[in-house]
């Protein structure tokens, strides 16, 4: 049987959908809402445009051991969804999805993330006993993150 763990969070911006999914367009964003604790970088050189087969580079330290990651775009709907999938990395399934609707005159993104990690049921005891935790603190780091771009705490990326 395929297990895969589920992460769903929402979070709503008081800003309209196409000045949000532009944010989320520019990949350079991404390490501008990653925890610090995770020295995460982009290896792909840019400008990266983004689109369906878009892949892109990363590279990331989780509890101190470096990692790369590859994911590559498998959907994108501007400005309304665009899914993203790991090709390498520390997974067996990650599987992003991030939708955006125009909601009482902002914007209301829903991030639902399924994943797996690999070694059966040696993954799953790891998942409980630490990293269902650390994809929680990740996404807690990002919703606070994104609260201050859009309240006009962060400066934009350069």
């Amino acid at each position: 049987m395929t297990r895969f763990h589920t992460l769903r969070r929402q979070q709503r911006m008081p800003r309209p959908i196409d000045e949000v999914f532009a944010f989320f367009s520019d990949a350079r964003n991404l390490e501008e809402i990653t925890p610090p604790w995770l020295g995460f970088r982009i290896l792909t050189p840019g400008p990266i445009r983004i689109a369906e087969g878009t892949r892109i580079r990363y590279r990331l330290r989780l509890h101190g051991i470096p990692l790369g990651w590859t994911t590559e775009i498998r959907q994108w709907r501007p400005p309304v969804r665009f899914v993203d999938v790991q090709l390498e990395g520390p997974y067996g399934l990650w599987h992003h999805t991030h939708r955006f609707e125009p909601r009482d005159g902002g914007t209301l993104m829903t991030d639902v993330v399924r994943y797996r990690l690999p070694l059966g049921i040696i993954g799953r005891a790891v998942h409980r006993l630490k990293v269902r935790r650390d994809v929680e603190r990740i996404f807690d780091y990002r919703f606070r993150r994104i609260q201050e771009f859009f309240d006009g705490a962060l400066t934009e990326a350069k």
